[in-house]
């Protein structure tokens, strides 16, 4: 006698409700136009980073070297300068010079031009400027300050530690004194 199995007992599965998400009407390419607003979104791509220029210079070692009993001055200017490749690429130079003198001795002068490559897209206008002389040398800057730190210790100095650069309030100067040259000319 042979016995039929009984099929096995399936779960039921709950039924499934179909929505429809707003503002997913199709677009003349046929994307969705959460797609395409995502498309339109404003974006910042890092392409590339490296440094462009380089210089350590310690004139006057072994001597610059010895042992002081004051800490020398140091200097540090930094320099923002946007080149633009096309239309959405922006080449950044970020120009870092620092010099520690000890009177009219000079212990080392640094020299350093970092550059990155930045792709922006759908930004405004308005704004553009903004993220080319504010973002891309703030995210520049921290390879930067690892470089100088680095040179100056590899030159028997202890490493320069470039305090935090607020980009935006340089942008702001940038803007008043290209306004009041405006003004002046």
């Amino acid at each position: 006698m042979v016995k039929k199995a009984k099929p096995a007992a399936t779960a039921k599965k709950p039924a499934e409700k179909k929505t429809t998400a707003k503002n997913t009407a199709p677009t003349e390419n046929g994307a969705s136009t959460k797609e395409a607003a995502a498309d339109n979104a404003p974006t910042m791509n890092v392409l590339a980073q490296y440094i462009k220029d380089f210089s350590f210079e310690n004139p006057n070692a072994p001597h610059s070297l010895r042992p002081r009993e004051n800490a020398p001055e140091i200097s540090i200017n930094i320099n923002v300068n946007p080149n633009p490749l096309s239309e959405t690429d922006f080449e950044v130079e970020l120009k870092l010079d620092a010099k520690a003198a000890d009177g009219e001795e000079i212990l080392f002068n640094v020299e350093l031009v970092y550059a990155g490559v930045f792709r922006i897209q759908n930004l405004p206008q308005d704004a553009l400027q903004a993220a080319v002389l504010v973002e891309c040398p703030r995210l520049l800057f921290p390879f930067a300050r690892q470089i100088l730190a680095d040179a100056t210790r590899n030159g028997s100095f202890p490493p320069l530690m470039v305090d935090p650069v607020d980009f935006a309030q340089l942008f702001k100067q940038r803007m008043m004194e290209q306004q009041a040259a405006g003004v002046t000319a």
